[in-house]
């Protein structure tokens, strides 16, 4: 299920949606900045190309983020990449 933010971008107000574990994703990163999460989704705008949709940069900067986390913050099976029982493909 997909939550959806107003913020507001460059003078104008959008909303965005995304699944809640990005948005947590998002605050954490936010957080850890030293930014409000309105910053830091101001911060991905300006960067992403035209041809990124924002939920889309929105995603990959929380994906990113989460791989970079130093390994004592990540769980063993993070730091393997073994599957958890029933992760099987």
């Amino acid at each position: 299920m997909l939550t959806k933010r107003s913020v507001t971008l460059a003078g104008h107000r959008t909303s965005i949606a995304l699944e809640p574990e990005f948005w947590a994703a998002l605050t954490d990163l936010a957080q850890a900045r030293g930014q409000t999460l309105s910053m830091l989704v101001a911060s991905v705008d300006a960067d992403r190309t035209p041809d990124r949709p924002l939920a889309s940069a929105l995603r990959v900067t929380a994906l990113l983020a989460t791989r970079r986390r130093p390994d004592d913050e990540r769980t063993d099976d993070e730091r393997t990449g073994d599957e958890r029982p029933g992760d099987e493909a």
